[in-house]
């Protein structure tokens, strides 16, 4: 018999709060509705199945009371907070969190926080908005972490939005490189655009896509806020013959005053923050010359949930892209025809993004030894860590998705 095995042999019969240590958590986690949740707290193991089919995970509790304490005040937050702090642990975090979400109306009052933090948490999210100078500092605590770290575990194009796969999971896999050309292959068609037009790329990143535009002919001008961004993308063309058909520069998006034959923006939208989405709708009917397409990747968020997640900042707004916020769909046609642009083309693709999740996690856990070597502790890796799995779960769950969309004048 495996030690797991004669551990969960040995286990008390009874309800959770019989379980050394587990009384406190009695109502944490008694209201599974789907799927299986497991609980261990040392040897001690309880088990959860819900009256429905669902994801199966499991959590280890090794600091029980810090972990009560977090939950019970910061409530979701708080989750990815005592993980970050070591309170608990799994064998698979996606799996645990895909759980918990599949169950989340079940445990809203678990996860909600107090009132106080809830409001707090507001109050700092607000703080955070996405005016010229905080977006700049909004982006600067996200992508100026240092290329080294990036280039550690993203694919050697440097593309940081989601994959498109054209294979299924189950047979033979596409490289990451090549399912994130088949994304930008796909922008590139939703525009229409012809060799020799110009595009615009807001949110440039380290310039994958305005290489593959310059490949096929285009001319394109990236602005991003990131210096460190703009540093690889130049240094990624200096010299080739690309250059003379691609210009990249540091630049707030409501700046831009030029016009172009089309814009390509890949999950940009969802770090503008609500109150600016006019003006970035505004930006792209201003920008486009007559007949020409916008080509956008936007994560979304399902209706259901927008209300929530408006008034209670997640872990993603709070530690990963501050001052960032996820339209429902109907939120962006509707700013969208607000700014006289209405959409022609659709498609959706959250499992895509993740498959390519899960990638970067498995390449992030690789290059552990090497992330330690720049410089970042624990606390961060847990932190990169729970992020890659919350997101991952997210779209596994359908609470959010990714679309790839074209706008043009209505």
């Amino acid at each position: 018999m495996s030690d797991s095995k004669r551990a969960e042999a040995a286990l008390p019969a009874g309800p959770i709060a019989r379980l050394p240590g587990l009384k406190p958590f009695q109502h944490l986690f008694d209201r599974i509705l789907r799927g299986h949740l497991r609980i261990r707290i040392g040897e001690h193991c309880h088990e959860m199945h819900g009256t429905e089919a669902g994801p199966s995970g499991e959590i280890r509790l090794l600091k029980p009371v810090s972990f009560a304490r977090r939950i019970a005040t910061r409530g979701h937050v708080g989750l990815g907070e005592s993980y970050m702090a070591g309170d608990w642990d799994s064998p698979d975090v996606t799996a645990l969190l895909h759980c918990l979400a599949a169950n989340q109306h079940a445990l809203v009052e678990v996860f909600e926080g107090s009132w106080l933090n809830r409001v707090a948490s507001l109050f700092r999210h607000r703080r955070r908005a996405n005016t010229k100078a905080g977006s700049r500092r909004n982006i600067e605590a996200h992508y100026d972490l240092g290329n080294a770290f990036y280039r550690l575990w993203l694919d050697p194009s440097m593309t940081y939005s989601a994959a498109v796969f054209e294979r299924e999971a189950d047979t033979p896999e596409e490289t990451l490189a090549q399912a994130q050309h088949n994304k930008y292959r796909r922008l590139l068609g939703l525009l229409e655009a012809t060799p020799g037009q110009h595009l615009l790329e807001v949110g440039c990143g380290w310039g994958g896509f305005a290489r593959t535009a310059a490949s096929a002919g285009l001319a394109v001008t990236g602005i991003t806020l990131s210096r460190e961004q703009l540093a690889w993308a130049e240094t990624a063309v200096a010299g080739s013959a690309l250059a003379e058909r691609l210009a990249f520069r540091l630049q707030d998006y409501r700046d831009v005053t030029e016009r172009f034959d089309h814009i390509v923006s890949i999950e940009m939208f969802e770090a503008v923050g609500e109150a600016y989405w006019p003006a970035y709708m505004a930006m792209l009917k201003r920008c486009l010359k007559p007949g020409g397409r916008a080509a956008l990747q936007v994560i979304t968020i399902a209706d259901s949930e927008f209300d929530g997640y408006k008034a209670s900042p997640d872990f993603i707004q709070h530690y990963i892209f501050p001052g960032g916020m996820l339209p429902t769909v109907g939120r962006f046609d509707a700013a969208a025809a607000e700014a006289g642009l209405g959409v022609v083309a659709r498609s959706f693709h959250g499992l895509d993004y993740a498959r390519t999740l899960a990638a970067w996690r498995e390449r992030f856990e690789t290059e552990l030894p090497a992330v330690r070597a720049l410089g970042y502790d624990e606390r961060f890796i847990r932190m990169w860590r729970y992020y890659l799995s919350y997101c991952e779960a997210g779209f596994r769950d359908r609470r959010i998705d990714v679309m790839q969309v074209a706008l043009a004048g209505a």
